[in-house]
């Protein structure tokens, strides 16, 4: 189990150019926009505009500041996100573009490899005591708003934006909410095909 600090995160361009994204995690360490297995960032979006296209990611994104976006995937009806709605799931190399409801907004992004990786997103409202059992090879929680101490021997916290990073099988996690916020639960799942070095055709 170890802590990512939101103030070590990395900043970089995104993949279009047209801004930037703060990259909380990404695997393989060191891994590029075009070589990851999965990467988990942040994006503040000040215009709307066109999604990066990313060939052969699956992809999820979730409203964490801000009025919220509409998400236009090919294919699709628009979507509306806000920071009370779901995390929306599409296919990063479906052209995409999103408008701004109203004024800019800091976004979330699971990314992962298809055929490689695949993931899950869970919100959790603050509400007394959480409880979470990793059971996904990698288990990622990311605090908003405020932050929350866990229930270690060293009483550790996770400050606002910070994220937890847990193993498989790792033990159950508890945590104590500092005030009012959520928790936003991603697990990462290796495809049998990639475990096995091998691959379907």
């Amino acid at each position: 189990m170890r802590i990512l600090r939101a103030a070590d995160y990395r900043v970089m361009p995104w993949k279009n150019g047209g801004g930037t994204t703060t990259e909380i995690a990404v695997s393989p360490d060191g891994a590029g926009l075009d070589d990851f297995d999965w990467r988990i960032s942040m994006a503040r979006v000040e215009t709307g505009g066109p999604f990066s296209s990313f060939a052969g990611i699956d992809r999820t994104l979730s409203v964490l500041e801000g009025e919220g976006i509409v998400l236009d995937v090919a294919g699709r009806l628009p979507t509306r996100l806000t920071t009370a709605s779901a995390p929306l799931a599409f296919p990063g190399d479906a052209p995409t573009s999103a408008a701004l409801i109203g004024g800019p907004i800091t976004d979330l992004n699971i990314m992962t490899r298809r055929g490689r990786m695949a993931h899950e997103i869970e919100r959790r409202p603050f509400s007394g005591e959480i409880r979470i059992a990793p059971r996904a090879d990698v288990t990622l929680v990311l605090a908003v708003g405020a932050g929350a101490t866990l229930f270690t021997e060293d009483g550790a916290s996770l400050g606002p934006l910070d994220t937890l990073i847990v193993d498989q099988d790792g033990p159950e996690l508890r945590l104590q909410p500092k005030g009012q916020g959520l928790l936003f639960v991603i697990g990462l799942h290796r495809l049998a095909a990639n475990i096995n070095g091998c691959c379907q055709t």
